[in-house]
């Protein structure tokens, strides 16, 4: 994350592609919160999130126990007009179970 930084605080471009990887990342590190802000972070800049991104964030929540962020991620691809996929769903899904909200899943 303190690579990312530094590219958002100097003159290099912050894509989708540099964004996702800092979101894996956050997913890889159990970083759920800094996903987030991430994600939240992209659609403020005008950065345009995809099922890539959106899959790693609902992941790091998932992997959290945070299921009703991975929930409210699956609303927010839905507005955005972002394509789930099986493993975005799969994520959601699994986040749902893990806290015993079978009827979310």
């Amino acid at each position: 994350l303190r690579l990312f930084n530094i590219m958002a605080q100097s003159s290099l471009e912050c894509n989708k592609f540099a964004c996702g990887a800092a979101i894996s990342a956050c997913e890889k590190g159990g970083n759920w919160k800094e996903a987030l802000q991430l994600v939240s972070g992209m659609s403020q800049s005008k950065v345009e999130s995809d099922t890539i991104t959106f899959s790693a964030a609902v992941s790091a929540c998932e992997k959290a126990g945070q299921w009703e962020q991975a929930w409210h991620l699956l609303l927010v691809m839905a507005e955005s007009k972002v394509r789930s996929n099986t493993i975005t769903f799969s994520a959601a899904i699994s986040a749902c179970q893990k806290q015993g909200k079978w009827e979310k899943a």
